[in-house]
C-alpha cells in the first residue's frame, strides 16, 4: 500500500486527476470503476480542467459505477446516474453507453446485482477503482459485517451511512433505505485502487485501515491484502502519531 501524503484537499484532488488522466493517455481504453459522493468532487473537477486543456480522449474509456440507491430513478437529481452525467460524463468526451451504473429502479434489484456483477466480469474487470472511505470503514455501500467474499448485491444502509449522504437531500427521511454496491470481492478483483482520504474526521478510519486488525467489522482493512493500492490522504486526515 503506497501513501502519498499531500496539504489538502485541492492538492489531493489535482494529484489523483494526474494519476488517471496520465494513465488513460497511456491506455485509451481503460475501464475505470467511479466513486460518487463529497470525496471525488475534486477529482472530477479537476479531469474536465485537464481534459478542455490537454485534450484527454475518454472515447474508449468505460467505467463501472460502484453503487446507486434503490428506488430512485436515473432521472432523480440524487440517483448517481444522473450525478455522474452532471457532475463527470457530460462535460468530457465519453461515450454513454460505455459508462455503467446499476439501476435501482427496476422491479427485480436482486437480478440487477446479478447482472451488474457478470457484466464486469465480461468486460474484463476494472483497471484502477477510485475510492473513498467511510468512518465506520465501509467502502463502495459494504458496510460493517458484510463478507469479505461478497459480490455485487443488495445492502441496507447503515443509519450513519444514511446521516452522512442527508446533507444531499432534503432531509434524512429522503435517504433511501437500500442501494446496489459492488461487493468487497469484486473491488478486491480491481487490477489497481486509488484511494482517496480527506479531512479530520477521515483521522480515525485511516489509522484503522492502517494499523487495525483486517476483519469484516471494518470493510476497508481488506485492501492492505491488495497488490496495488494507491492512497492520497491529506494532512488533515493524518494522525501524526499513529501514520509517521
Amino acid at each position: 500500500m503506497k501513501i502519498i501524503e499531500v496539504n489538502d484537499y485541492q492538492e489531493m484532488s489535482k494529484q489523483a486527476a494526474d494519476y488517471i488522466s496520465n494513465r488513460v493517455r497511456k491506455l485509451p481504453s481503460l475501464t475505470l470503476g467511479l466513486s460518487t459522493g463529497g470525496t471525488p468532487l475534486g477529482l472530477y473537477k479537476n479531469l474536465i480542467e485537464d481534459y478542455k486543456e490537454n485534450h484527454t480522449s475518454y472515447q474508449k474509456v468505460k467505467t463501472f459505477n460502484l453503487d446507486e440507491y434503490v428506488g430512485l430513478a436515473q432521472t432523480n437529481p440524487n440517483s448517481y446516474r444522473y450525478y455522474m452525467n452532471d457532475i463527470f460524463f457530460n462535460h468530457i468526451n465519453i461515450d454513454k453507453s460505455k459508462t455503467n451504473i446499476p439501476r435501482g429502479d427496476v422491479d427485480d434489484v436482486e437480478r440487477e446485482a446479478l447482472d451488474y456483477e457478470q457484466l464486469i466480469e465480461r468486460s474484463g474487470g476494472v483497471d484502477i477503482q477510485i475510492l473513498g472511505i467511510g468512518s465506520n470503514g465501509h467502502i463502495g455501500f459494504n458496510e460493517p459485517g458484510t463478507s469479505f467474499d461478497s459480490k455485487t448485491h443488495i445492502v441496507e444502509l447503515a443509519t450513519s451511512t444514511r446521516e452522512a449522504n442527508a446533507r444531499f437531500f432534503n432531509n434524512l427521511e429522503e435517504v433511501p433505505t437500500r442501494a446496489i454496491t459492488m461487493g468487497i470481492a469484486t473491488i478486491m478483483k480491481s487490477k489497481e485502487i486509488l484511494l482517496l482520504i480527506s479531512g479530520e474526521s477521515k483521522k480515525e478510519a485511516l489509522a484503522n485501515l492502517m494499523f487495525g486488525e483486517i476483519h469484516e467489522g471494518f470493510p476497508a482493512s481488506i485492501l492492505r491484502n491488495h497488490p496495488a493500492v494507491t492512497v492520497i490522504v491529506d494532512k488533515a486526515a493524518i494522525a501524526e502519531s499513529k501514520v509517521h
